[in-house]
């Protein structure tokens, strides 16, 4: 006997449909670690290339892609699980955080899906599912773990003591993401949208000590688990505009490389304190930044310094996806907490402590 849990993510510019197994004797048995979930299918339709134009996600532009690509990913999430609808037990969709118009649409679908199958539903929190996604690729997570997000529109340190309801935040950005910075940085240097993947190219050129950048809130009066990469941006444009004042050519691989190296830096080192502060042994990475080969090859090092277990999923599981809504969602049937009511709507703002929609 088993449950099957379909997954809808829209908050942003992916249209992600995920379909994930729940087995009866897991989620009875899901006291200690939590259960044990199956991916049965993982499917996207990125609006990304849509945005590249224009240096950025725009929000009109996003919500009439999740409307075009909404049924489609669905059925080839069907398709690729070899189901039809009729096998989906329970819907989870992403509640929030992100963007109004983007939630509107999943959560509309959501909603569609739950009445037609008579099914129940949960709105859930997009942060949370981040750090469930990990389960799907290491098993159960240790309680409590320490989660770092890294993403383009979130970047926050989490205590998890349970993913299906308890989590709290012990740190995030005061200003830019760490992925609104690559993004930023990327325009100013030149190179493609999304930022992330071209500066970690480039950087694997050039020299991460070449240049000096500063590390944004790391004085001994900071909060020290907060972050701020505004001012680290800002000074990778001043920095440019002085060589370019002396007539000086960029050498784009060091600014990458220098720039990179400041992100890591801060992000590894406040992450490693705090699980120490908190005597956590257990550290998840994940989030669209994630996947940058600095950013992992760091934490390792310095979670294996510090005796930390490091979580990371593969890179197509730390972008949005509906995988990593439909694994929350089964760890919230699993737990046997109430199903959402049908009446509730997308909150952007969405706190990380509220993981369902009750």
């Amino acid at each position: 006997m088993s449950r099957v849990i379909m997954g809808i993510e829209t908050s942003c510019d992916e249209t992600g449909v995920g379909l994930v197994r729940l087995s009866e004797n897991d989620a009875a048995d899901a006291t200690a670690t939590g259960p044990r979930v199956e991916l049965l299918a993982d499917e996207v339709a990125s609006s990304v290339e849509l945005h590249a134009r224009y240096g950025g996600v725009v929000p009109e532009v996003a919500s009439r892609a999740h409307l075009e690509a909404m049924a489609p990913t669905a059925r080839r999430a069907l398709a690729t699980a070899g189901l039809t609808l009729s096998d989906v037990d329970a819907i989870a969709v992403t509640a929030g955080p992100g963007l109004a118009g983007a939630l509107l649409v999943g959560v509309a679908a959501a909603k569609a899906y739950a009445a037609a199958l008579d099914v129940p539903l949960y709105g859930v929190n997009h942060l949370a599912g981040h750090v469930a996604v990990d389960t799907l690729e290491h098993g159960p997570l240790p309680r409590p773990c320490l989660a770092l997000l890294v993403s383009g529109g979130h970047t926050q340190l989490l205590r998890v003591d349970d993913v299906a309801s308890k989590i709290t935040e012990l740190g995030s950005t005061v200003d830019d993401a760490a992925g609104e910075a690559y993004d930023k940085v990327a325009r100013i240097v030149g190179l493609p949208y999304p930022g992330g993947p071209p500066i970690d190219k480039a950087a694997r050129e050039g020299d991460p000590e070449a240049i000096a950048f500063p590390r944004g809130m790391t004085g001994p009066r900071d909060a020290p688990f907060d972050f701020s990469f505004s001012g680290l941006k800002t000074a990778v444009a001043r920095w440019i505009e002085a060589a370019e004042r002396n007539g000086e050519s960029i050498p784009v691989p060091d600014v990458c490389a220098s720039f990179q190296e400041a992100v890591a830096d801060v992000l590894t080192m406040k992450a490693v304190a705090a699980a120490r502060e908190y005597g956590i042994g257990t550290m998840v990475i994940s989030g669209g930044v994630a996947a940058n080969s600095r950013l992992s090859a760091l934490a390792r090092e310095r979670c294996e310094a510090a005796g930390i277990e490091l979580r990371v999923p593969r890179p197509r599981l730390c972008t949005d996806n509906g995988a990593m809504i439909a694994a929350l969602g089964a760890h919230v049937v699993a737990a046997d907490l109430p199903a959402s009511p049908l009446d509730f709507s997308g909150t952007p703002a969405l706190p990380v402590s509220t993981v369902t929609v009750r």
